[in-house]
């Protein structure tokens, strides 16, 4: 419900709370491997929806590559550790975002060094999202910086969010860390989820964006000490 809350108010950040949260009560692996059917699901409907798949395919070509492999090399490397140090991955990797969305680089991307530019991006968020399945923040600053539509970015964002996570869980399926059990429970998450998002959707106006904003920056930030810490 937390997470689907922070997605209803502010679009994004449902990976970013669900997963260091579940790790401080399982162990990590599990709790991406919650994470599979609604982030899937969530993504799958927004790229169907958004009309921009063909477009999403072409433009990003490079960075949807570039991320696949990323992913599927840094989870293979990261699902044979030991739990502990997968749990210090997380929470690095979810410190790490917080850094990048307080700091908020403003960047500018030429047509012609896009492709470039694509290709980096998605190798470091693949290898944020094969540790963590955090993967969001640099993608965000960086389709920003394309000074996209509201439907080029949503439908965009979409594809490249299934492009990294279909690799992740098909290795995590390979390691025994997402079976059958894990299946039934991610599914059962999406009742809280939506719930958690109508909910969110109807405080957005209620509520002011920046100050909640700083709220979940810093609570956040606790929750990854916390991981640290453990």
């Amino acid at each position: 419900m937390l997470g689907g809350l922070v997605k209803g108010l502010i679009g994004v950040g449902l990976p970013l709370v669900m997963v260091p949260l579940l790790s401080l009560v399982i162990p990590s692996p599990k709790a991406i491997a919650l994470m599979g059917i609604p982030i899937l699901l969530s993504n799958l409907w927004q790229a169907a929806d958004g009309g921009m798949v063909t477009y999403a395919l072409r433009r990003f070509a490079s960075l949807l590559i570039a991320i696949m492999l990323a992913t599927a090399l840094t989870a293979r490397l990261t699902l044979g550790m030991p739990v502990a140090t997968i749990d210090a991955l997380v929470a690095a990797a979810l410190l790490l975002a917080v850094t990048m969305m307080i700091w908020n680089p403003v960047l500018h991307v030429g047509p012609r060094s896009e492709r470039r530019w694509g290709a980096a991006v998605g190798l470091v968020s693949g290898a944020m999202g094969g540790v963590s399945s955090l993967m969001g923040p640099l993608l965000i600053t960086y389709l920003v910086a394309l000074r996209l539509s509201r439907e080029q970015f949503v439908g965009s964002i979409s594809i490249i969010y299934i492009a990294g996570a279909l690799p992740l869980y098909v290795s995590m399926a390979a390691f025994n860390v997402l079976g059958w059990p894990e299946v039934v429970m991610s599914g059962l998450a999406l009742a809280p989820l939506f719930a958690g998002m109508a909910i969110g959707k109807r405080l957005r106006h209620r509520v002011s964006e920046a100050v909640f904003r700083w709220l979940l920056l810093g609570f956040l930030t606790a929750v990854g000490l916390l991981l640290l810490l453990r």
